[in-house]
C-alpha cells in the first residue's frame, strides 16, 4: 500500500513538474494549434502542421518591455549595428563572438513581411540574414528568450520592430556597459 503511495505521489509531481495543470508559468511560448507557414529570405515557404510548439519556425515577434520585436525562432531578441552600412557586416572575430550573425536561410514567419528580409555575404563568404538591409544579430549575454540587455548597447546596437524599423529611446536597456578592452564599441 505504501508503495502505491508513493508512486501515486511521484506521478503527481511528474504531471505537475511537466506543467500538467492549466496554469503557466510564462517563461515558454506555446502557438496556437493550426498550422504554421513560413518563408526563409530567398522566398520559399514552409508549413509545418500545428500543435502546441515551444519555438516558432522562423524569425517572429515577440512582445518585450521595449514593445513588439523581432525575434529568432527560439525567442531570443534580434539586433542590429549602427556601424553597419550598405547592407555589410562590420561585426567580425571578437565582435561576432558577442555578436553572433543571423544565417540568411533562417525561415521568416508567415507573420511578417517577407519583403523586408534579405541577405548579404559576410567576408568568410558566409551569408547573413538582413531586415530592411541591415545584417541582424543576437547578443550572446541575452541568456532566455526575451531578454534584450544589448538594447542601446554603447549607443550602437538596438532591437527592430516587425518592419525592420529600430526602436530606441528612453526604453534603452540600463545593462549597457561602456567601450571593450579593445576599444570598440560593440
Amino acid at each position: 500500500m505504501k508503495s502505491r503511495l508513493n508512486m501515486f505521489i511521484a506521478l503527481i509531481l511528474m504531471v505537475a513538474a511537466c506543467g500538467g495543470g492549466d496554469e503557466t508559468d510564462g517563461d515558454a511560448t506555446t502557438l496556437p494549434s493550426d498550422d504554421t507557414t513560413t518563408t526563409d529570405a530567398g522566398g520559399a515557404t514552409t508549413t509545418t502542421a500545428g500543435g502546441d510548439q515551444e519555438a516558432m519556425d522562423g524569425v517572429h515577434t515577440a512582445q518585450t518591455e521595449l514593445g513588439t520585436i523581432l525575434v529568432d525562432p527560439n525567442g531570443f531578441t534580434l539586433y542590429i549595428f549602427a556601424a553597419d552600412s550598405g547592407g555589410e557586416s562590420t561585426c567580425y572575430d571578437a565582435c561576432a563572438d558577442l555578436w553572433p550573425p543571423i544565417p540568411a536561410n533562417t525561415a521568416i514567419s508567415s507573420e511578417l513581411d517577407g519583403s523586408l528580409f534579405g541577405g548579404t555575404t559576410r567576408t568568410d563568404g558566409s551569408e547573413q540574414l538582413t531586415v530592411n538591409g541591415m545584417p541582424l544579430y543576437l547578443y550572446t549575454p541575452d541568456t532566455s528568450p526575451g531578454d534584450t540587455l544589448g538594447q542601446d548597447f554603447n549607443g550602437v546596437w538596438f532591437v527592430v520592430d516587425a518592419d525592420g524599423e529600430v526602436i530606441g529611446g528612453p526604453e534603452a536597456s540600463s545593462e549597457s556597459s561602456g567601450p571593450t578592452d579593445d576599444g570598440l564599441d560593440y
